[in-house]
């Protein structure tokens, strides 16, 4: 007769099963949640993430109002009076740097035109980028940067203009109506303005329409998921393609600048330093506006525009003292509110229409 067995006694008959080894327990690791999985570097560093964002908008601020500074320092002060020359440096900056920001840094993956209508449609938008940056940039050789920043205040006005006239896009009626103050703020300061300078508010007006035109033809060119680039790997293909744009240009209007440039440079060295450090600045202003939108939202970087035209502002009269009336800065004042109204008056639309 066989012994019935029990578990005592199967387990017994297995050596390598002895009553210590039963006694072990197994603990299982607490699978950590989503946040610290994603960012395993807060584990170790506290606050890494919180620090790393406050550098980028740091960064942020100190290349878009650097860049300005240098522009009008170059333009108006120093006597460099090439202004699409100076873009195109900014052009080939941007096309060096993006270059091996993409393929060694690899900060973005590389992406590829993938059709000869995807580049035309690239072309034209670098063809409006041109034309809205050499704008801005000739325009600070007539005009004090407070001035400038306030006139670019407007480019949401532009942008509903553009919208509504291209592809019938109508905003709500609260959008339109916060529109007006940022009218109302640029008649009065422009009004009031010390330095006014016609062909100057003209050339920076243009400027502001070219960038509003540039948001609303991306938006329809880039549409499909095939041919949409992020910002980084558009700048690399649209900054060669609008230095080449520029050089014709540039050598009918301005002559042979590059000669008179080296001619300036044995005499004054300090200028070659002055034009890279002014083209590089220039990159930054692209490389942080992308960490900004990476790190934080569109909506931060929609933010962030309208509280450095205030501080560029304020900045430059600092360095420049150029002279300001207490109705030039209303002006500005009312235009900036206006600014913040239609942003907040577009989020309360978007929610409404989903």
């Amino acid at each position: 007769m066989v012994e019935a067995q029990t578990w005592t006694t199967r387990r017994m008959s297995n050596p390598r099963l002895d009553t210590a080894a039963t006694n072990l327990l197994l603990e299982v690791p607490v699978t950590p949640p989503g946040d610290v999985r994603n960012n395993t570097t807060s584990t170790y560093f506290p606050f890494s993430t919180n620090v790393l964002t406050a550098l980028i908008v740091a960064s942020w601020y100190l290349s878009n109002i650097g860049v300005l500074l240098l522009n009008k320092y170059l333009l108006s002060f120093y006597g460099f009076r090439f202004p699409i020359f100076l873009t195109m440096l900014h052009m080939l900056s941007c096309t060096a740097y993006s270059y091996a920001a993409i393929n060694f840094l690899e900060l973005v993956p590389f992406q590829h035109i993938h059709s000869k209508r995807q580049f035309l449609k690239i072309l034209a938008l670098s063809a409006i980028f041109c034309f809205s940056v050499v704008c801005g940039n000739t325009s600070l050789r007539y005009l004090p940067v407070s001035f400038n920043q306030a006139i670019g205040a407007t480019t949401p006005f532009f942008t509903a203009i553009f919208a509504f006239v291209i592809i019938c896009h109508k905003e709500s009626a609260e959008v339109y109506l916060a529109l007006l103050p940022v009218v109302f703020g640029i008649v009065l300061a422009s009004n009031s303005e010390p330095l006014f300078h016609l062909f100057g508010f003209l050339v920076c007006v243009g400027s502001t329409a070219g960038r509003a035109l540039k948001s609303v033809v991306q938006g329809i060119l880039l549409t499909s998921e095939a041919e949409k680039l992020d910002s980084m790997n558009l700048l690399l293909y649209m900054a060669p393609m609008a230095a080449l744009i520029l050089l014709p240009f540039t050598l009918y209007i301005e002559g042979n600048v590059a000669a008179i440039t080296a001619e300036k440079a044995k005499g004054d060295p300090y200028i070659v330093f002055l034009l890279i450090g002014n083209a590089t600045v220039a990159y930054l202003v692209n490389l942080t506006n992308f960490l900004v939108t990476k790190y934080t939202s569109a909506l931060t970087l929609q933010v962030l525009g309208n509280a450095k035209a205030a501080v560029a502002a304020v900045v430059s009269v600092l360095i420049f003292r150029n002279p300001v009336t207490v109705m030039g800065m209303t002006g500005f004042a009312v235009t900036i509110m206006g600014v913040g109204l239609y942003s907040e008056a577009k989020k309360r639309s978007k929610v409404t229409t989903h």
